[in-house]
């Protein structure tokens, strides 16, 4: 009886295994989530997309002639050089553009890039804070067939007042700045911006003759 009763048990344990084993398989079959289609793309169209507007904080550099006052912003960006912000104001007026020789500049030295111009400039405050304006090593001159070249010598410097220095509000000095040029005509660009987005703050248009 003994030998017979451990022989039937054998086929009962092995049935309940098999029936455990299909419903645990069933039971996953019926829980597994329903898989979700790909949504379908809908086609946009770019003239449905808004414009991008232009950054408030660089406008196009004003250029100026002789005879004109423009007005230009001066300000500063954060300890990260970016969100640049306008703190004042400035406006500049050309008195003069003219081509000197070497004699009329005091010098012997010819022009390296091709001609002598002197500018005869007033630069005011007309903001509520101080600005420092620094126009040496800043001007690049440029034309229609030359891209924009440093226009900076040392000829000429240390006569009459300074331009290089820090405005008050309100605070205005008429000097000039003599610069080596590529040839007449163009436009020489004070580029001592710290807007990262802007070209230039102003822009000086010479004479062709």
């Amino acid at each position: 009886m003994r030998a017979y009763i451990r022989r039937a048990l054998v086929p009962a344990v092995a049935i309940s295994a098999v029936l455990l084993t299909g419903c645990s398989s069933e039971g996953d079959s019926t829980d597994a989530a329903p898989k979700q289609e790909p949504a379908s793309e809908v086609p946009i169209d770019p003239a449905d997309l808004p414009e991008k507007s232009p950054s408030s904080s660089s406008p196009e550099a004003p250029v100026v002639k002789a005879g004109e006052t423009k007005e230009f912003g001066v300000g500063e960006t954060d300890e990260y050089g970016e969100n640049y912000k306008v703190t004042t104001k400035m406006a500049v007026t050309v008195e003069e553009a003219k081509y000197v020789t070497p004699a009329e500049v005091g010098t012997t030295n010819e022009p390296e890039r091709g001609q002598f111009v002197r500018l005869t400039l007033t630069l005011k405050n007309v903001g509520d804070a101080p600005a420092e304006i620094m126009l040496y090593g800043m001007m690049q001159w440029e034309d229609a067939d030359t891209a924009a070249q440093d226009a900076s010598t040392l000829e000429g410097v240390g006569e009459g007042p300074e331009l290089d220095t820090t405005y008050k509000p309100g605070q205005s000095v008429t000097g000039t700045i003599v610069l080596d040029v590529g040839a007449k005509g163009g436009t020489v660009s004070y580029v001592g911006t710290e807007d990262p987005q802007a070209k230039a703050a102003f822009v000086v248009e010479l004479p062709t003759s």
